[in-house]
């Protein structure tokens, strides 16, 4: 019987670049150790000449079949994902970034959980900027069940550019649906609250690009009306508690206030590490005595770029 086949779920919008587009669709399709078996591909709104000839250019040469959804206006996120998922053939998807980088065996590693019983999947990720060889930060999720419950009253606790997950398990949980800049924390608050299946692969399986901004755009006003509406949703639904509810708003809506200058180290000084820690506790690995068990103890190398074990050959 052969394993069960899965897609690939990409959006891109008026706003991505179509090299940024480009290396996104061929590191998760043309390069991958494990390839999807169909390719999802929502055009968020109009775009411009360049970006839809790239597009065109993608469905043309991919080796894999593409559905390309074409949306007649920009609707967000969360619609625009909705719709990618009404046109995906296999239960399993996998989301992508339009302007993140896949490792190759990103999908060898996690596509198994999800066939084997798990409903969400997630994964590590590593912050780059100029270039996949520039990284700036790591990203560990906490990977035990147990730990990502407890972890979700008060953070998002999977990286969303790096998921896979069961399309009916999505549905049964009403979808990413449309809370602009929290979609993806919304529906995996209520996927855990349904009780589904889930788990982190703590190993980083893509790059995350970081650019210009990266950090600005995770303050301001209109992040922080989405955080108060998604704050409130998870009081009502009963999945964080009153006190939990203020405590929320008062250190995650400080947040979005805080200088940018402030924001980027404590993120990933706090908050990316908070996986390794947890990990590394249930593990027993971290010494009572450890001055600073948040840190990476080793610069970090992506399996993929590993130099080849040497194995000498028989005389």
């Amino acid at each position: 019987m052969p394993p069960e086949p899965f897609s690939l779920l990409m959006t891109v919008y008026d706003g991505d670049r179509e090299e940024y587009v480009r290396d996104a669709f061929r590191s998760a399709v043309c390069d991958q150790t494990l390839r999807p078996d169909q390719v999802v591909l929502v055009q968020d709104g109009p775009v411009g000449p360049a970006l839809a000839a790239c597009l065109d250019g993608l469905v043309a040469s991919s080796p894999v079949e593409v559905t390309l959804v074409r949306l007649e206006r920009n609707g967000g996120l969360g619609p625009a994902l909705d719709a990618g998922l009404q046109a995906a053939r296999h239960d399993i998807v996998a989301r992508m970034d339009a302007d993140d980088v896949a490792m190759p065996h990103r999908f060898q590693a996690q596509v198994p959980l999800v066939r084997a019983g798990a409903d969400l999947v997630g994964a590590g990720l590593l912050e780059f900027g100029a270039d996949t060889t520039d990284i700036v930060g790591r990203r560990t999720p906490p990977s035990d069940p147990a730990d990502i419950a407890r972890y979700s009253r008060l953070h998002d606790p999977f990286n969303h550019p790096t998921v896979v997950y069961r399309r009916s398990a999505v549905i049964a949980a009403g979808g990413y649906g449309d809370l602009p800049l929290m979609e993806d924390y919304w529906l995996f608050v209520r996927m855990i609250a349904g009780g589904a299946r889930m788990v982190n692969v703590a190993e980083p399986l893509v790059y995350y690009r970081v650019g210009d901004g990266a950090y600005e755009r995770r303050g301001g006003r209109a992040l922080l009306r989405s955080e108060l509406r998604l704050q409130r949703e998870m009081r009502r639904e009963g999945f964080i508690t009153g006190p939990q509810y203020w405590r929320n708003v008062v250190v995650r809506g400080g947040y979005r206030f805080v200088p940018t200058a402030i924001r980027r180290p404590f993120y990933r000084r706090i908050v990316a590490p908070y996986g390794a820690r947890r990990n590394r506790s249930r593990s027993g690995t971290v010494p009572a005595d450890d001055p600073d068990p948040t840190a990476e103890k080793d610069p970090y190398v992506p399996r993929h770029a590993r130099p080849e074990p040497y194995i000498p050959r028989d005389l």
